[in-house]
C-alpha cells in the first residue's frame, strides 16, 4: 500500500487484468464478501487505476513475443502476453509478484513491490 500511495496518479490497470479481478468477484457467491469486492473494484480501483487497452499495438506486439517466446521453448501464457505487451507498447513498469513468468520477455521493464527489488 505504501508503494501503491508513493506513485498515486502514476498507476495504471492493463484491460487484461481488469477483467481478471472482475472475473474473480464474479465467481463468487452472491453475498457480504462479492459486495464488499464489487465495491471496492467499482469504487475504489476503477476511480484510481485508469484501464489501459489492448489494442492494435499491443496486439502486433504480442504477437511478435509471443512466436519468439515459442521459438525460445519457453511459450508465454496468453493473459500474461497480453499483460507484457500492454506494458511495453505504452513504456510501462510492470509491477508483478509473479516476475518468474515475465523474465524472460526482452524489453519489458518489471518491479516486484512485495520483494522490494527491480528486474
Amino acid at each position: 500500500m505504501e508503494r501503491m500511495r508513493e506513485y498515486d496518479g502514476l498507476t495504471v490497470i492493463a484491460a487484461v487484468v481488469w477483467h481478471e479481478l472482475l472475473f474473480g468477484m464474479s465467481r463468487l457467491p452472491d453475498g457480504y464478501r462479492k459486495r464488499r469486492i464489487r465495491t471496492y473494484l467499482y469504487d475504489v480501483a476503477a476511480a484510481s487505476f485508469p484501464v489501459i487497452p489492448y489494442d492494435d499495438s499491443a496486439a502486433a506486439m504480442h504477437a511478435e513475443m509471443r512466436a519468439d517466446a515459442e521459438r525460445g521453448g519457453t511459450p508465454l501464457s496468453f493473459a500474461d502476453g497480453m499483460i507484457a505487451s500492454i506494458a511495453r507498447t505504452n513504456n510501462l513498469l510492470l509491477v508483478t509478484r509473479n516476475t518468474a513468468d515475465f523474465s524472460a520477455i526482452p524489453g519489458l521493464y518489471l518491479e516486484d513491490w512485495f520483494a522490494g527489488g527491480e528486474s
